[in-house]
């Protein structure tokens, strides 16, 4: 019986150094496809400042309705595009984290998610309602989709705080809840991807007037770059989330949640 426990030591070993290159090798390329992706999204962030802030004349409160639209698509930007990336990326970025620690790390990006998303709806309902005469609001596809998708993205935050932190949920729930959690929620994101471009086109056509928007003028290019912009760190986001090479590999405490109980 001696004899047996260098050979088992021998199995385990091999075992963990077959886990470690088969994750090394599903890892391939990803480092580099994650750290293009945040390039592209701060680059986004910084179109979208210039933007706003160049050429639609920064920003104000109530005081100004004009002004106070620029935060729309700036937050939007901010949260609902490049914060809910982060968050849906966060286990496969930070994979050497403890699962419980991402679990509230990803909850937290979401709820930041959510209050800049608040005060981007909020600006963009002042604006029109301020405005002499009223702009109507919900009219328009953008606002249709828009408003779908935050509904969609807070209902997936909602369960998912209930499914994956509240420790009463029985494991076998959890792990049948997770497909759907992550389908919806890159679902809810492609649809704010989507909403973004119909609000830049519906922006675009109706602000910029001189020289018009089909004379390409330096506004209209830049409307144009972004909405490029935002389609390349969409895709690179959902092929990163997708990915089933790339996902997280199961570690011994995932199973202990915020209660300390293993299944």
């Amino acid at each position: 019986m001696h004899n047996d426990y260098p050979y088992e030591y021998e199995i385990c070993a091999d075992m963990d150094q077959i886990g470690e290159s088969t994750e090394h090798r599903n890892l391939e390329g990803f480092n580099i496809l994650f750290y293009v992706t945040e390039a592209i999204g701060g680059l986004l962030i910084l179109l979208v400042i210039i933007w706003t802030a160049h050429f639609k004349g920064g920003f104000a409160w109530t005081s100004d309705p004009d002004l106070e639209f620029n935060w729309h698509p700036l937050l939007m930007t901010v949260g609902l595009v490049f914060l809910y990336a982060n968050g849906m990326l966060i286990y496969r970025s930070q994979r050497t984290v403890r699962k419980r620690r991402l679990k509230l790390i990803h909850g937290g990006i979401m709820i930041f998610t959510v209050l800049l998303t608040v005060i981007a709806l909020v600006a963009v309902f002042d604006s029109h309602n301020l405005k002499t005469p009223p702009i109507p609001n919900m009219y328009s596809l953008h606002s249709w989709v828009g408003l779908t998708t935050i509904i969609l993205f807070c209902c997936q935050w909602l369960a998912g705080l209930v499914s994956f932190l509240y420790p009463m949920i029985q494991p076998s729930l959890r792990a049948a809840y997770l497909p759907v959690h992550v389908y919806f929620g890159t679902a809810a994101f492609i649809g704010t991807i989507a909403s973004c471009l119909m609000g830049l086109t519906e922006k675009a056509f109706f602000s910029i007037r001189n020289p018009s928007y089909d004379k390409f003028p330096a506004e209209g290019v830049l409307v144009n770059t972004i909405g490029l912009t935002l389609i390349i760190f969409g895709g690179l986001t959902v092929y990163l989330v997708s990915q089933a090479r790339y996902k997280r590999f199961p570690q011994p405490e995932d199973d202990v949640l915020l209660t300390g109980r293993s299944k």
